[in-house]
Parts: structure tokens; sequence; C-alpha cells
């Protein structure tokens, strides 16, 4: 439902750029829920409700999934496909967020049914003016289903 805050799962293994989501979320009063994992393996756990994420009060579904693709252990990409194949996860919009301007992983990432591709800009005010505008579209202006 439009303005009720939502549960964000940012999958990102830089911890300087996952807290400069994280700031930008506290800095600009979104009062949704942000969870961290920070690597595809524990993203898929995370979604698949394995492991450690088994409970769903401690582990919510996400209504946006920010997805780095340079990830250990399990790249972006796979994970990106994994979701958007499964019936229970495909309808969760995913963002590709990453460092990554070459056309093939674009390419790839739309391929794969991602929602949006953004280039992490390298310039910190930069990165934080993506973020405030990422923000306010996916969470206020963008309009979802019930």
């Amino acid at each position: 439902m439009k303005g009720e805050p939502i549960v964000i799962l940012l999958v990102e293994d830089d911890p300087a750029h996952a807290e400069i989501v994280r700031r930008n979320f506290r800095e600009f009063r979104m009062a949704n829920r942000l969870e961290h994992v920070e690597d595809g393996q524990e993203a898929l756990d995370y979604l698949h409700r394995q492991g450690r994420y088994t409970d769903q009060e401690t582990a919510p579904r996400p209504g946006l999934i920010l997805l780095d693709l340079r990830l250990p252990r399990v790249d972006g990409l796979e994970v990106l496909q994994s979701i958007k194949e499964d019936p229970d996860l495909q309808s969760i919009p995913v963002v590709v967020l990453t460092t990554s301007a070459a056309e093939s992983d674009m390419v790839r990432a739309y391929a794969n049914h991602a929602n949006s591709y953004l280039v992490k800009p390298v310039d910190f005010s930069q990165f934080l003016e993506l973020m405030k505008v990422l923000g306010y579209y996916w969470l206020v202006w963008n309009a979802n289903p019930l």
C-alpha cells in the first residue's frame, strides 16, 4: 500500500557502499526497514528462507531488492536469475546497483528481468544524489499493486 514502509533487501559486499545506502535512508527519513546481506549465497538464503533466515519475522519478504553484481560466493547475475525464475519472488522489483558500466552486464541484467540498472558513481556526492533519487522513485513515487 502506498506510503506504508516496506522491507528493502540490500545485497552489497562493500561495507562503505552499504553504509552510504543505510545513511541515506536514515537521512531522508525513509521509514522502510533495510536488511543487508553481504554476498550472493546469503541473499539466496534470505530470499528462500534457508539457513539462519527461516524465521519470517527476522527475514521478512522484501518489497524491493538492491542488488550489486560483483558479489562473493554467488554472482549477482545468478542471484537475479534465481529471483526472476522463482514464482514466489519474481514480482519483487530488483534494482541492480553496481560499479559495472559494462554493456554486457547491462544486457545480461535486463535479459534476466532486472527492473532497473544503476551504475554507482565514483564521486561520493553523486552517489548520495543517486540514492536520494532512487529512494524517492522506488519508495514514494512508484505505484505497486496492493
